[in-house]
Parts: C-alpha cells; structure tokens; sequence
C-alpha cells in the first residue's frame, strides 16, 4: 500500500466493537495520542524512511472517527531541544500539543530502533508533564488517587503506579511516581493526558485542601524542567564520565544506582565547570533496556538542555537521537502500555494485566482507600470475574495486525466469533519482523498458547496468545 494511500486511512478505533465484551471504549477512540501520531504522520514528507515508519508506527484504520487535536490553526508548542532537532535533521511532527522528532536524518526508524537495543539512544521526552507534589498531606493525596504502597518507598525510589477514577477504578493515566523525601513527591504524567489529568489532580487536591488547609499540599508543574531519556546498553558507560564528582554530595558511582532509584547529580560541562544546578537521574525508562530519565532544570542556564545533550552525542559511536518512531516500537516490544491505545479510563487495572500496581497491603477492603477499590479488588482476588483481558499476540506472517483489527476465536472457522480487538501492533523489529500485538480478548481466550485469528484486510490471519514482553528487560538491578 502507498504511503499516500495508508496516510488516507482514517480512525476506527475499538468503540464500535466494545459489545463484543461489554466495555466502553470511547476514551481509546478518542485519545489525543493516536490521533496526533495519526494526523502528523499524514503531514511527514513521503520519503522511503517515513514510509517504513508510518507502518511501524500508525494503526491501520478504516472509518474518520474524531477530529484531530492538533489542527493546523493550532500552534504548537515547543521543548527546550526544537532547535537542536532541526540541526540533525529530524521530521519534527505534531504529538500531544507538541512539535516532536519522528525520526532523524541519519537513521531509519528500523535502525534507530537496532541502535537502542545495541547501543545507547536519546530521546526527548520534555513534552511529558513533570510535576511536585509536597507537604503533610501530599503522601495521604497521592494514595487516594492511586493504588501503588508509596508509604513504603523509600527516598529517591520510584513506582510504576496509576491515577485512578473515583468510583470506577478506570485508568486515567499511567504515571511514575518517585518519593523524593517524607513528604516530597516526583512525579511524570502523559502529555496527551494533559488536560485531563490537570482537572482531575486539580479537583483531587482542592477537596482535599478544603479538608485539611490550605499549606495541606503544594503542587507544582515544573515547566522549567527538560526531560529526556538514555536508553540501551551503553547508557551508562555514556552517562559516567559526565558526572562531576566534585559538585555532587550523592554518590557517582552509577553502578550502585538501581531500577527505580533516582539521584540529584552535576554534570562537567564542555568548559570543565560543574552544571548550575543538579539534574535528577532516574534509572527508569519505556524501552526495556537499561537507561535513565535526566530532569534537567533551566532557570537561570536556559540553554543547559542543548548543553547535556551534546555532551552525550559527543561519541556519535555510541549515543545517537531517536524519535517517536522507535520509541512506540521499543516499548512495544517491551510489553508497555501506551495510553490511549492499550489503556484507558475504560480498563482497570487488573483488566490490563496491571494488577501488580495494588500495592499487596492494600488489598484489605476494610481498609483501601483508594479510588476504584471497590471495583478494583475483587477483580484482583479473583481474576474470572474480568470480561477481558490485556495478552500479547503473534500473527502469521503477512500484513501485520494493527490497532482496532478485531480478534477471532476459529473454534467453526467458517464462522469466527468475534472474542476481541488488537490495540497495539507491528513487526517486530528486534524479532526479524515477526508480528506482534497487544490486544483485549474475553475472559477464558488469554491462557498462553491459545489459537485465535485476527483479521487484517478482510482475511483471517492466526494467532497465538503468547506472554509478554516479547523481549527480555534488561533493568539494571542488584545481582
């Protein structure tokens, strides 16, 4: 198919088909993030590396659904690296509010992607929505909103978590949420979520202030902070000879920093002088690999972004940029939800194979808190309750099977009963292109080894339920 012609393709995502196992999923049809990666992809020059991106990355779709967030009389905004993605000669594209790098001049999306699983890539991750939450009442908020047993972390540990709906327990948004002190939170949100998680927290945290005082809790957006992320292999080997061991009262030493930890460090700059100010260092990341999130403050050194990231490119042998492209299909690969496609207010968490997120001392009913628990814990306690449920797929060889293809079960294949929607699909590229998909199925069809068929074009290709992540994570954890 011509790239003009898959670019013509329009959205039809899952609501149509949410009878099939009695879920509305409106929010996924319209969630901005598909819709923008959908709508810039259309404006990317037709070259042959976009073309080869447009079908890594774009579902496959048949009906206009919505309207597009990001309209050309919108303005977009800008991270603190634009300039910098148009000196390496990215197709900057319209994402979530933002102009953002699909790809680069020096790499396909197939061999940034082969560069991040071998190597080390940079992504510019600014566009995400970094937020501080402190005070007395900033631990009790954090744990009404989300089920994750943040009383446990400890300083400068982190949690994948999820913001949850009052009532429903649905996923408003996936989140990681780092303890920086007793009373001191960290922690990122979704730049297409951004409108609605702002309501939600604003509402969250108001009620509570009506409650408890105003000096109950601060919040901060910290807009004056850059945010990228060094993933693969080599990450840390690129990211140790940067910091500077004489500003820093943290350790340096990076091999004792773990999964989920976080450090505020400085960093030698091109001159020998010490960064400004210190920059937060996860060791975090939506690749699979080994890597780091770096929160690199601006104020006062507006140009200390562009400052980090050219250090880290220095060995173009080792570190190169990556876009959004390669970041879709490495999370993929990883087993990760992306919001709006494999998540939603209309999922809980135990629905998307999440529910290790409950923290497994607040699985007491008399007791939770949380929003949702009502919901949300007899689904953990007992799993056949759930209509459906999140499972990794492989599809035969042929057309990949993309976002909204619908799921069969080939018990009479002359009659294939609707079971399912694929949300996330593509071939892999870690795996020679082998088809991958996420996808939502009835209860009782997400057994590992399960047959199913999915249908792509209008023919029923077969599938297997396998486990996820498809490939091995590499966190970089205590041995």
């Amino acid at each position: 198919m011509s790239s003009v012609r898959l670019f013509k393709k329009s959205v039809d995502l899952v609501a149509a088909r949410a009878a099939a196992f009695n879920a509305p999923r409106a929010s996924i049809g319209s969630t901005v993030l598909r819709r923008e990666l959908s709508s810039a992809l259309r404006a990317a020059p037709r070259t042959p590396a976009t073309r080869i991106t447009v079908r890594a990355v774009i579902p496959q779709v048949r009906n206009q659904a919505a309207r597009y967030a990001s309209s050309s009389s919108e303005p977009l905004a800008k991270t603190q690296l634009y300039d910098l993605h148009q000196a390496h000669g990215a197709k900057m594209v319209p994402f979530a509010g933002y102009s953002m790098p699909l790809q680069y001049a020096d790499l396909s999306h197939v061999e940034s992607h082969a560069w991040t699983r071998e190597k080390a890539s940079l992504f510019d991750v600014s566009h995400m929505v970094q937020h501080q939450l402190s005070g007395p009442g900033a631990l009790e908020l954090l744990m009404k909103v989300s089920p994750s047993s943040l009383d446990k972390l400890a300083p400068n540990t982190s949690t994948l978590s999820c913001l949850l709906e009052q009532g429903t327990g649905g996923i408003i948004d996936d989140t990681v949420i780092t303890r920086r002190g007793e009373d001191s939170f960290y922690f990122v949100t979704n730049a297409g979520r951004r409108a609605e998680d702002l309501a939600f927290l604003g509402a969250e945290i108001d009620a509570y202030r009506s409650r408890h005082g105003m000096d109950s809790i601060k919040w901060d957006i910290l807009e004056d902070r850059a945010l990228v992320a060094l993933q693969g292999p080599l990450a840390a080997s690129a990211l140790q000879p940067l910091i500077n061991t004489s500003a820093s009262t943290a350790s340096t030493d990076l091999s004792t920093l773990y999964f989920g930890q976080c450090r505020e460090l400085y960093i030698t700059l091109a001159d020998g002088s010490a960064s400004p100010s210190p920059l937060l260092i996860s060791r975090t990341g939506y690749t699979g690999e080994d890597g780091f999130e770096i929160s690199i403050p601006t104020s006062g050194a507006a140009d200390l972004p562009e400052q980090v990231v050219n250090l880290l490119l220095k060995d173009s042998n080792t570190v190169r940029l990556a876009g959004l492209a390669a970041r879709d299909s490495l999370r993929l690969e990883a087993g990760m939800c992306l919001y709006g496609h494999d998540i939603s207010t209309a999922q809980t968490p135990p629905d998307a194979a999440l529910g290790w997120v409950v923290g497994r001392d607040r699985r007491d009913a008399a007791t939770a808190t949380f929003n949702g628990a009502s919901v949300i814990l007899p689904q953990v306690a007992s799993p056949k309750t759930l209509k459906q449920r999140r499972v990794g797929l492989t599809v035969e060889k042929g057309s990949p099977a993309r976002e909204g293809a619908i799921v069969v079960d080939l018990a009479d294949p002359a009659n294939p009963v609707e079971v399912g929607v694929v949300t996330s699909g593509l071939p892999s590229p870690s795996l020679g292109g082998i088809n991958i998909a996420m996808a939502y199925v009835k209860n009782g069809f997400h057994k590992k080894g399960t047959e199913l068929g999915v249908k792509v074009r209008n023919k029923v290709r077969k599938a297997t339920v396998v486990g996820m992540p498809w490939i091995e994570s590499k966190f970089h954890r205590p041995s």
